[in-house]
């Protein structure tokens, strides 16, 4: 078994873990009404797109989600959260250094033995949910479900949902599909997206992600025979029936959309071994983007 289906099938218990531990962190953590952005790099990114919309959604405060490189130095928050799980990516450490003394940070992080500790003026870490595997699956989520429960919309029943996506089996035909669509609404829209980047790092698969309701404006036309489309959330009316017209496998997200992010990352996994690839050791890929310094 690979580092990264043993990292993923442990998504239950790190999930109980990291719900128990929300209340004793929220100092550190975004107070309601507080304006908040949340960073980060590559999956981390995505789930900070997820937090945004569910904590905004909420009503718990105007929040934005930002990849670290792009974050709007002009604007005003009055706290900053990082996402990272290896906590030495060179943009997040710069965007941390930049932010120091003038917008309270808080990193959140796999490692506690590395610069962001030093970076950030708040650290939590998530020390039991660090992976081997390159591509990432528990810190993710773990992290995602840690926010969740500190914004109150976690549950044991998201817990029971993971349970089911890692024993249920995957849609008869899925794996020998040639491309993959994963749709969301809200908050699931960041789940959609990290679905898509599990399946082209892992499988290099040909993959994208989308708002459902975008869906129909374009991307429909490259559904057919021998595709999938993946709804994580709730279908907007009608688009299954459409999907289903063109010849293409429309897969329905009846969990819990974390739950269902679960059963994605197990895809990965599944058509990279039908392919013969490592999924442990995508191509190109490391563990963390670390940049040398620039010569000015």
């Amino acid at each position: 078994m690979t580092h990264v289906e043993n990292e993923l099938n442990s998504q239950p218990e790190c999930w109980i873990r990291a719900a128990e531990q929300a209340a004793a962190h929220g100092a550190a953590l975004p107070a309601a009404g507080e304006r908040v952005a949340i960073v980060g790099c590559g999956t981390s990114y995505f789930m900070a797109q997820a937090v945004a919309a569910l904590r905004e959604g909420s009503g718990q405060g105007e929040t934005d989600a930002f990849a670290a490189s792009e974050f709007p130095n002009r604007r005003s928050y009055d706290r900053v959260v990082a996402l990272t799980r290896s906590g030495t990516t060179t943009e997040v450490l710069e965007l941390l250094g930049g932010l120091k003394g003038r917008t309270r940070t808080t990193a959140i992080t796999a490692d506690p033995h590395t610069p962001v500790t030093d970076s950030a003026d708040d650290v939590l870490v998530l020390d039991f949910a660090d992976e081997q595997s390159v591509v990432q699956t528990r810190f993710a989520t773990t992290a995602l479900t840690l926010l969740r429960a500190h914004l109150g919309l976690h549950t044991d029943a998201v817990v029971a949902d993971a349970r089911t996506a890692l024993e249920s089996p995957l849609p008869e035909g899925l794996v020998d599909c040639a491309q993959f669509t994963f749709l969301g609404r809200g908050w699931t829209v960041g789940l959609a997206n990290e679905a898509g980047l599990k399946m082209r790092e892992a499988a290099l698969a040909w993959t994208e992600a989308y708002p459902a309701m975008e869906y129909r404006h374009g991307p429909i036309s490259v559904t057919t025979h021998g595709t999938a489309t993946w709804m994580l959330g709730e279908a907007p009316e009608g688009l299954a029936e459409q999907v289903r017209a063109t010849g293409g496998l429309w897969v329905a997200g009846g969990l819990d959309p974390l739950a269902e992010l679960v059963r994605a990352q197990r895809l990965a996994v599944a058509v990279a071994a039908s392919r013969g690839l490592d999924p442990d050791r995508p191509r190109h890929l490391t563990r963390s983007v670390i940049l040398a310094p620039t010569s000015h």
